[in-house]
């Protein structure tokens, strides 16, 4: 009897997307912070390099903290690691106002990078013109050049990009080499997202074998 035949899923780009149990108070916490730090900075979601937010003793970070450790932790079983990895956050906090955008980019010599939502606007301005804007989305695209060009209908290889639409509470995690841009807010009111990467701190065991 001939076996059945092996399907691999190679260079898997797996991106997490988990809802934390904030609740208003602490949003509210994390908003009122960030409100008071760009007040003293008004270069601080352009300036990220700057400062380590997720160093802060602040509690409601204090608790961000904690709580992206643990997704890093499942992100971490889910990829069926089975070795110790070592890490440490470096974060910082974006406010987009009305008009607002992030330019396509990917996030260097770091493993992964993530956002957490503190305040994700839902009611946009009304504006004319065309109606497929997506305002305040994140937009993932497949890091493999060009390999949509002969892919077919319900191939899974068809859409180069993948489009979020954040809620408040939720967490994004991915790979850091992975390209995504920020779709321009069209709110009145402030998009708020504390930005990370998840930079590893050197072992021999990350080596695979050769």
């Amino acid at each position: 009897m001939p076996e059945d035949p092996q399907f691999l899923a190679l260079w898997p780009t797996v991106l997490m997307r988990d809802r934390l149990p904030a609740d208003d108070t602490i949003n509210g916490a994390l908003v009122d912070e960030i409100m008071r730090l760009d007040a003293e900075r008004p270069d601080m979601t352009t300036g990220y390099l700057d400062d380590n937010l997720l160093a802060s003793e602040h509690p409601a970070l204090s608790w961000l903290r904690d709580c992206i450790n643990h997704a890093v932790m499942r992100y971490i079983k889910h990829s069926e690691i089975d070795y110790k990895v070592d890490w440490h956050l470096q974060g910082w906090a974006n406010i987009n106002r009305f008009g607002d955008y992030h330019n396509l980019h990917n996030h260097p010599h770091c493993w992964l990078s993530g956002t957490y939502y503190v305040s994700v606007p839902e009611s946009p301005v009304d504006l004319p013109g065309r109606a497929d804007r997506t305002p305040g989305a994140i937009s993932f695209f497949d890091p493999r050049a060009q390999a949509n060009m002969t892919a077919i209908k319900a191939d899974g290889q068809v859409d180069p990009e993948y489009r979020i639409q954040p809620r408040s509470g939720e967490i994004l995690l991915w790979p850091a080499f992975v390209h995504h841009l920020v779709h321009p807010n069209l709110s009145e009111q402030y998009r708020i997202s504390i930005s990370f990467n998840v930079v590893l701190r050197w072992s021999e065991a990350y080596l695979p074998q050769q």
